[in-house]
């Protein structure tokens, strides 16, 4: 090893001037001086190596290797630089940066002043959409707002107050929306409700879980698809419903006799259920759409598990919340972190490859995290298409609503 080492700078001294050469030169320039076979991971470094140092002591070589010829100090030299000028290879995984340009396209996020939504908002508005940041509390709202400009200037963003625990909240917001007479490309279901541990009712008497994350999203997809029509109508480009499920739909169950829990309340189940209606609906919504040959399209994403404001929001002590806030950061160590999980959100609204009626998540273990949007899995009573029909019948009925 010592010989090697000293052969190997005995070479850089009397190749100073062509190692200074390429290592000045860009890295396509420096990796074309390097020969052919040197650019691959093939074992030539190790064979050049070995028999360097077996000559400079002088030792004899096996029969093999004596038919190898000898390098020369040039060959060496590259043979040890040429690894440190190749390129890094670059993943060909979906990234953020592969978001097409957004200019002049205007995009509706609800829940959009923290978490996986604030994170979908700033890289959306980054690529030029135009953002309609859907919050239920106007303080929190417009320190989002500002949270965004201040993280990308000249963004452009505004804010519409949404509560969609309230029916009329949903029916004003909805109206502010169409009443700017502009197309809108881009809807994202993203806010929900988490495993309160009490049973709680929305204004409309619906238990909080469903009339949030299911009764509210179905009403405002209603309301807003006029202006969603208006954009397949003004644009090329498809307009896209993306609605946010979850890993817990796979433990879960639709209890059409007690959708709102009011003979047995278990937090996680009726959340379980919530996810399990968000993938039903988004499949549906798919069907009826294609029934009538509309461009529009039916997405759904889940983020796996990321640390969000989700596990802190709602009334809990004070040792109940501090528990829950150490668990999120756990799981943004863990596992992801609320920017990371915005990532299969942004693929499903934005990618190119994303298909009518799939459903897109995290690639690592149980598709809890990872860096790779793909597929999903789909729990078979998630593909069950008479739930289906059936829940989008009782949700027209719960919302006087009807739209497709």
């Amino acid at each position: 090893m010592s010989t090697l080492l000293t052969l190997a700078g005995s070479c850089r001294r009397s190749s100073r001037t062509e190692t200074t050469q390429l290592l000045s030169l860009p890295t396509w320039k420096s990796r074309a001086l390097c020969p052919v076979s040197l650019q691959q991971p093939e074992p030539d470094f190790f064979a050049a190596a070995l028999y360097a140092a077996h000559s400079a002591d002088k030792q004899p070589l096996a029969k093999a290797d004596r038919a190898t010829p000898a390098p020369t100090r040039t060959e060496i030299l590259r043979i040890f630089i040429c690894p440190l000028l190749r390129p890094i290879a670059m993943s060909s995984k979906w990234q953020a940066s592969d978001i097409p340009p957004l200019t002049n396209k205007r995009v509706l996020i609800t829940g959009a002043n923290s978490g996986i939504g604030y994170h979908t908002a700033l890289k959306l508005a980054r690529k030029g959409a135009h953002i309609l940041l859907a919050c239920r509390n106007r303080e929190r709202g417009e320190a989002a707002l500002a949270r965004l400009h201040t993280d990308s200037p000249g963004i452009q963003a505004e804010l519409i107050v949404l509560d969609l625990a309230s029916r009329k909240s949903i029916h004003n917001a909805a109206a502010t929306v169409l009443s700017q007479h502009q197309p809108l490309h881009l809807l994202i279901n993203n806010a929900a409700v988490f495993a309160p541990p009490t049973r709680q009712e929305t204004s409309d008497g619906f238990e909080l879980q469903f009339g949030t994350n299911v009764l509210g999203h179905f009403a405002l997809t209603a309301l807003l698809f006029p202006a969603l029509q208006q954009a397949a109508n003004d644009s090329a480009a498809r307009p896209r419903i993306v609605t946010i499920a979850s890993i817990a739909h796979k433990r879960a169950q639709i209890n059409f006799g007690d959708l709102h829990s009011s003979q047995s309340y278990s937090p996680m189940r009726a959340y379980q259920q919530s996810k399990l209606a968000n993938l039903l609906f988004t499949f549906e919504l798919d069907r009826r759409l294609r029934a009538t040959n509309s461009p529009i399209m039916s997405v759904a994403a889940h983020p796996g598990v990321a640390h969000t404001n989700l596990f802190q929001s709602g009334n809990y002590s004070a040792f109940e919340k501090t528990l829950r806030s150490l668990f999120g950061h756990a799981i943004g160590i863990v596992l992801n972190s609320d920017s990371e999980g915005a990532l299969p959100t942004l693929y499903a609204a934005t990618a190119p490859n994303a298909k009518d009626g799939g459903y897109y998540g995290p690639q690592g273990f149980q598709e809890m995290r990872g860096h790779e949007v793909g597929p999903a899995f789909i729990a078979p009573q998630a593909a069950d298409v008479a739930a289906a029909a059936r829940l989008w019948q009782v949700s027209e009925q719960h919302t006087d609503l009807k739209f497709l």
